[in-house]
């Protein structure tokens, strides 16, 4: 590179033409993975002084060249893609904070999204009612009656708001619209203001971050995106830039084609246990090779839904003839698609052919080796075939010490039933991670349609559950003629959005649920998470797979059954069938694709997406600076987060003579912490509300309530799953209160030690917030007065987030944990002083001394998890939004 400013070039197509900043200008580019090409062009656009676009391009060429990861560079994706529940809280801590900046002396509208922001309403609806006519209807009104103090409110934010696009309840879901019609390949803004010729729009790369894990979906299309804590989102979304190490690279050289019968659910599965077993946290992945061809743009992007459940952080698939077919097929104009084709031809990242590139390791995936899968009982990543559930289930039956030949007797709508260990208890179509492909859409259609015929139905016990990704899923089943066989065997639309897979299953019939605590139910469904606990409190195994499958077990009833040799049930005519007997037909399915996936499908489909139904329409929101908080709300409330701030930086408070809120094992989840699902009747959650008059039967989710942190932190470390060693036994959001030596819930003990001026910490094992990227995770913790955590590692989302929320991220030195330090959670610990502008490749470590009961202590030195000199900047203030506000509110900001 020369000393002088990298100029943008011109890009003809046809009569059109733009300017663009050519990747090319940067000698090693044409070795860069492309997902690092992407980073490259993002900061020559983005850098605004020539030096630092020079020294930040040179960084991500020289890390990625050496197939190896770098320093710190800073990535400002195009725009942000939010879902309800992590919207809300974001937009709440807009408004908060533009009261904040006028207090401080600022001018409040500077809080406002500067680039695109979409939030699509699609969390919030639950399977309250399903199985039957109607449910749909049914459950939206009770999503509405729910919700509609937050729906004021995101009324409101559209209306005070720049740059944001709200679609309304009922619509689909985030993922898949975002596919269908938010997402450009390339996009195009203002003329460059540094070219010295004449003045064109400007094309780039369409990048996205999103306040939702699976984010990466859009990767399945070319588009360069991944999921972000509402922290960073929100930062992001007011023009600061997301500060990331240039990761490593790993390639997946895909080979072969898909054998008849194989799904993209199979390989999204095959990734998860392939890439999860390699470690690839932090690494972004990208494939390549003759393979890619074969899959078409929704396979794609049903593999790249998947990228949290092994753990890197995107999956990129390249631009190519079948990228632009979808393209067209939903709805972009012939001239866009014609640009996003010379674009990414001039930009290098068109086709598959990543041989000449570097890769910090190549994985090779041969998709005609891929079989029929499946995954469970309560980690994605656990893949096994198909046929061998019943062996997985009798597996860990025999772990857990279950008497299979255990039998409880059950009135089903009259009948009785003798149910057992595997009963299923919900069998779930969802939205996220299959949906989006509209050939395994049309196979469980076909599988459902033929089950019908030869007189087959689900087991009574069974709460079947569809929820198609977008109104142009269910109109293509309804086009090929096969809704009514879906809906012949209880597979009615219950709601678009977001449900099984976030634990809005809603109730189990009352017969059922009386029974959990006897049996260990099971659920299968076509999701992309399955932890124990998470699609619903009263089942304790869950399988992934695809939607087909789903239809199948449905059928049998029960995960203890082996489809390749026994039947689903027993016929109209009197005899068994089995599943070979109503399986697809792979010529009929690819007649129907043929047919009836077309781009009139998508129009009719996205028709009136973001008008909403009548009650969306009559929500009346006038737009002003700040928001009318109300009082007596119990959905949206002003949190607390810049009480007391003052304008100037103070000084950090030492940790010290901390206690432990919490001791937990390995794989704690986000799940685990964030408040999510049903608010149990005996947590301080549901006490909060009643004191409010809200009665149980209204209580709704943790997740509608995102907007009233009092919920949240009364419902934060609350899973009833979740172990904490201090807790005696106890399973759920309990813990010992080290100043009273009680069992307590972790919430009391927090206002507990708030009170007597006690610092808190949590200590935990391996890979501590793993799972979706949830910023209650780390905001709840921080309300609870969660100063430091002290783990033996961490996902990263989580480890970001912690330090968007001013907690201090440490990690025990390689080989060290609680278990080998002597530790059982009832010391005091305190942490030495901390140097935040180290970061990584040679991250700080501190002083940590544990004190125990006896006065003895155990010393030992932590790895300060603060990862680059930003991050550093964001714990000095106390965080990545008073940051943020401290210079917006500024005079000169």
């Amino acid at each position: 590179m020369t000393d002088e400013s990298i100029d943008s070039a011109v890009l003809q197509v046809g009569d059109a033409r733009w300017r663009y900043f050519p990747v090319s200008a940067v000698a090693g580019t044409d070795k860069l993975p492309f997902s690092l090409t992407v980073l490259v062009e993002n900061v020559l656009r983005n850098a605004d002084d020539p030096k630092v676009a020079r020294d930040l391009a040179q960084r991500i060429v020289e890390a990625g060249c050496a197939g190896a990861s770098g320093s710190e560079v800073e990535f400002s994706p195009a725009r942000v893609l939010f879902q309800d529940f992590t919207g809300v809280p974001v937009f709440v801590d807009f408004a908060v904070m533009r009261e904040a900046c006028a207090e401080l002396g600022g001018d409040p509208k500077k809080i406002n999204p500067q680039i695109p922001c979409d939030l699509v309403i699609d969390h919030s609806v639950i399977a309250d009612v399903a199985g039957c006519a109607g449910c749909l209807d049914e459950n939206m009104s009770l999503e509405f009656s729910r919700n509609r103090e937050r729906y004021d409110f995101l009324k409101w934010a559209q209306e005070s708001f720049e740059n944001v696009r709200i679609v309304p309840p009922g619509a689909g879901i985030c993922h898949q619209l975002n596919i269908e019609k938010f997402a450009s390949v390339v996009m195009v803004g203002e003329g460059d203001p540094r070219a010295t010729t004449e003045e064109l729009p400007l094309a780039y790369f369409d990048t996205l971050v999103g306040t939702d894990s699976h984010t990466p979906t859009a990767n399945g299309i070319g588009v360069l995106g991944w999921g972000v804590g509402g922290i960073e989102a929100e930062a992001a979304a007011l023009g600061q830039p997301i500060t990331t190490l240039v990761p490593k690279v790993v390639g997946v050289r895909l080979t072969g084609e898909l054998q008849p019968g194989v799904m993209a659910m199979d390989v999204a599965l095959t990734f998860a246990e392939t890439l999860r077993a390699r470690g690839v946290v932090g690494c972004f992945v990208e494939c390549f090779g003759p393979g890619v061809a074969s899959l078409s743009a929704t396979q794609r992007a049903c593999i790249s839904n998947m990228t949290p459940e092994y753990g890197c952080t995107c999956t990129l698939f390249p631009v190519d003839d079948n990228t632009l077919d979808y393209l067209r097929l939903t709805g972009r104009d012939e001239e866009s698609v014609a640009l996003v084709e010379a674009y990414c031809r001039a930009q290098g990242l068109w086709g598959a052919d990543g041989d000449g590139r570097v890769y910090a390791e190549v994985v090779e995936v041969d998709l005609s080796a891929v079989r029929p899968s499946a995954a469970g009982p309560s980690r994605p990543h656990d893949r096994l075939d198909v046929a061998d559930i019943r062996g997985r289930f009798r597996a860990v039956s025999a772990d857990r010490e279950l008497d299979l030949g255990k039998r409880v007797p059950v009135d089903i709508l009259g009948a009785e039933c003798e149910l057992g260990h595997g009963t299923i208890a919900i069998a779930a179509v969802t939205s996220c991670t299959t949906a989006t492909d509209p050939a395994m859409m049309l196979e469980a259609g076909l599988i459902a349609r033929n089950a019908a015929r030869a007189g087959l139905a689900p087991k009574p016990w069974v709460k079947t559950i569809l929820a198609p990704g977008s109104h142009a899923t269910e109109l293509l089943l309804s086009r090929a003629g096969l809704l009514d066989g879906l809906q012949s065997l209880g597979f009615y639309t219950c709601g678009f959005g977001c449900m099984s897979c976030i634990g809005n299953s809603g109730p189990l019939m009352d017969a059922v649920h009386a029974v959990a605590d006897d049996i260990e139910l099971a659920s299968v469904l076509s999701g992309n998470r399955n932890f124990e606990g998470r699609i619903s409190p009263d089942v304790s195994q869950n399988y992934l797979m695809t939607p087909a499958n789903v239809v199948a077990l449905s059928l049998a009833g029960t995960v203890d059954v082996d489809l390749s040799s026994e039947p689903l049930g027993i016929g109209a005519d009197g005899k068994p069938v089995f599943f070979a007997d109503i399986a697809a037909d792979p010529d009929e399915l690819a007649r129907l694709l043929d047919e009836f996936v077309t781009a009139d499908l998508f129009e009719e489909g996205s028709r009136g997406m973001y008008e909403g139904d009548a009650a969306w329409q009559a929500l009346g929101a006038e737009p002003s600076d700040t928001f009318a908080w109300d009082d007596a709300s119990t959905y949206v409330r002003r949190p607390p987060y810049f009480d007391g701030m003052g304008a100037a930086l103070a000084p950090r408070k030492p940790i010290g003579d901390a206690v432990a809120l919490g001791l937990f094992g390995d794989f704690i989840t986000t799940d685990h912490i964030s408040p999510a699902g049903a608010i149990a009747p005996d947590m301080p959650a549901a006490a909060y509300l009643r004191e409010r008059g809200v009665a149980d039967a209204d209580f709704n989710t943790y997740g509608s309530r995102r907007g009233n942190h009092e919920v949240m932190m009364r419902g934060t470390f609350a899973n009833v799953k979740l172990q904490n060693l201090l807790a005696g036994g106890r399973r759920g959001g309990w813990t010992r209160d080290l100043l009273d030596d009680e069992v307590t819930t972790i919430f009391d003990a927090s206002q507990h030690y708030a009170g007597a001026g006690q610092d808190v910490v949590v200590v935990a094992g391996k890979m501590y917030g793993s799972g979706s990227s949830r910023d209650w995770a780390a905001k709840g913790p921080a309300l609870l007065g969660v100063r430091a955590v002290i783990a033996e590692s961490y996902e990263r989302i989580h480890r970001s987030n912690l330090v968007g929320m001013g907690i201090l991220p440490l990690q025990f030195l390689e080989g060290e944990s609680v278990a080998s330090l002597g530790l059982d959670g009832t010391e005091r610990f305190s942490i030495g002083a901390v140097d935040v502008s180290a970061g990584l490749p040679h991250p700080a470590v501190v002083d940590v001394s544990a004190k125990k009961a006896d006065g003895s202590t155990v010393d030992f030195q932590a790895v300060v998890r603060i990862d680059t000199p930003t991050e550093g900047r964001y714990i000095e203030h106390g965080g990545i939004l008073q940051y943020v506000l401290r210079n917006l509110a500024t005079p000169e900001a």
